[in-house]
């Protein structure tokens, strides 16, 4: 039963109550009982009403979206912020969080900062397509999609709907930063990458283009426009972009696109704010991993910065065409002992380049001149290449795979026939045996 015995009993309280009070009806006028009656069954009916909604109601009505394989591409392309919550029905994390995280749905207002914002819920255990796309492994798991495009960071803060109001508020919050004088921007930070626009007017089409591909790249590089009058020595041809690289001086790089392309523009902006290699680090490995990507990992020490040059030499030269299916990474290999442990090698070994596939470790051949056999031509490509080959994992199992390819019994037996006529004995006619 649904009800406790509290619940009982407060009914059949009320239920004798009504009995009582009928017993007293022949003593009072027709127009008094009648009254009384009805009041007192309008009052049994609210009550009966309540407990229904208590008992069967869901405590909050919802606008979380549930997302599937048939209206997942209309959710995340036709809403600015979409959060989505990947959940599983048998995990109690997952249960201990739907409450929350629906509550949430109902706080956050549809429209925020002129910015749509939409809830959405994914069952991982029915969307399994939906769950693979995005390579959902662990639930709950929460992700940011802006204007269809998933955000690299997951978000791993506290799980309360005053945390997850605050955490929408900031992300719809402008991560461009404004300045007012042309020699602030001689002041920005070095070490990072900046975007910085030149804009006569925030009301146009190239103002509104540049504002969604820096609110999609927020996580990659820093932001900055100069509007209106201050900008105008910088706009002779009119509007314009400008990357600057970190740690350069006088080597800003010019985009040369349409501002009102957003996919060239965003293009661009990607190529030159996410780098071919990155460092990994503690604090960022967890993210590149939910990339899901193979890593092709050097270590090295820290202080070796020629095989770290050479090793960026080479990505760029022969593996352009591995960007989007091998993040190119390179690690403090002092710190990062517990690879190389895996590896079989230690510090004293760097610097050691290798391949993670995340089911295996696969040590690049180097013959203990790293540099030398990195740089032979196309070794690094074909190190490559057996990954997707499959070669990697085979070695890794059953040891190198044959030099020669070995003989099928039927050629065997067609090289001895040719052999015998040869010789002019010849063969008695033989029925063939199908080869498998």
């Amino acid at each position: 039963t649904l009800w406790s015995s509290a619940d009982r009993l407060a009914w059949e309280e009320s239920g004798k109550k009504s009995r009582n009070f009928q017993n007293f009806l022949p003593f009072l006028n027709k127009d008094s009982t009648m009254d009384a009656v009805r009041r007192l069954m309008s009052f049994q009916f609210t009550f009966f009403l309540f407990y229904l909604a208590v008992l069967f109601g869901n405590p909050t009505d919802t606008r979380t979206v549930p997302i599937t394989v048939s209206n997942v591409e209309d959710v995340l392309n036709h809403n600015e912020l979409v959060f989505v919550n990947f959940y599983a029905d048998w995990c109690r994390f997952s249960k201990m969080l739907e409450p929350v995280f629906e509550e949430a749905s109902n706080s956050v207002p549809s429209t925020f900062q002129d910015q749509t914002v939409v809830f959405g819920k994914v069952n991982c255990d029915t969307e399994t397509e939906v769950a693979q796309k995005f390579g959902i492994s662990k639930y709950p798991t929460l992700k940011l999609f802006r204007n269809g495009r998933v955000q690299k960071r997951e978000y791993r803060g506290q799980r309360s709907v005053e945390a997850f109001k605050e955490y929408i508020q900031e992300q719809t919050k402008s991560n461009i930063q404004e300045v007012n004088d042309l020699k602030m921007l001689n002041d920005i930070d070095e070490k990072k990458r900046n975007v910085i626009g030149y804009f006569n007017s925030k009301e146009g089409p190239e103002y509104r283009t540049f504002q969604q591909v820096a609110s999609n790249l927020r996580d990659d590089c820093d932001f900055y426009v100069a509007v209106g009058e201050i900008s105008k020595r910088e706009r002779i041809s009119g509007d314009n972009i400008i990357f600057r690289p970190p740690r350069t001086k006088d080597q800003d790089m010019v985009y040369l696109g349409s501002l009102v392309n957003k996919d060239l523009l965003t293009a661009w902006t990607t190529d030159k704010c996410v780098p071919l290699v990155r460092e990994i680090t503690f604090e960022n490995g967890e993210e590149l991993t939910e990339e899901g990507l193979p890593f092709l990992i050097l270590f090295h020490k820290p202080e070796d910065t020629k095989i770290v040059e050479t090793f960026n030499q080479v990505v760029s030269r022969e593996l352009l065409h591995e960007k989007g299916n091998i993040n190119f990474l390179i690690a403090d290999g002092t710190k990062f002992t517990h690879p190389l442990h895996h590896l079989g090698k230690s510090t004293k070994d760097l610097p050691v380049l290798a391949i993670d596939s995340f089911r295996h470790m696969y040590l690049f051949p180097d013959s203990g001149d790293l540099i030398a056999q990195m740089t032979v031509q196309g070794k690094l490509k074909q190190f490559c290449a057996d990954l997707h080959s499959g070669k990697l994992h085979r070695e890794f199992h059953h040891g190198p795979d044959p030099t020669t390819v070995p003989q099928l019994a039927g050629q065997e037996q067609q090289q001895q026939q040719q052999q015998g006529q040869q010789q002019g004995g010849g063969t008695a006619p033989q029925e063939k045996r199908p080869t498998t």
